[in-house]
């Protein structure tokens, strides 16, 4: 494991503080799933913005791929 140091806005650090005394779990391991969880969130979302830029490149290759189909029945 590694040790870090970390700046928390007192609002957070409150709020946090109320939620672990209702969940009794220690601020470590919270801390640790809150991160996993975003990380995570922005994996997809990663994801989702490669999977969309490919999808529009792909649309674009059927779609030329469709004319030149489109042209093949015409020169029959």
């Amino acid at each position: 494991m590694k040790t870090i140091s970390l700046k928390i806005d007192d609002s957070i650090f409150g709020e946090t503080e109320k939620i672990l005394s209702n969940i009794k779990k220690p601020r470590n391991r919270y801390i640790n799933e809150a991160l996993e969880f975003y990380n995570r969130f922005q994996q997809r979302l990663i994801l989702e913005k490669k999977l969309k830029k490919e999808s529009t490149l792909v649309g674009d290759d059927s779609i030329d791929v469709l004319k030149e189909f489109e042209g093949l029945d015409d020169a029959n």
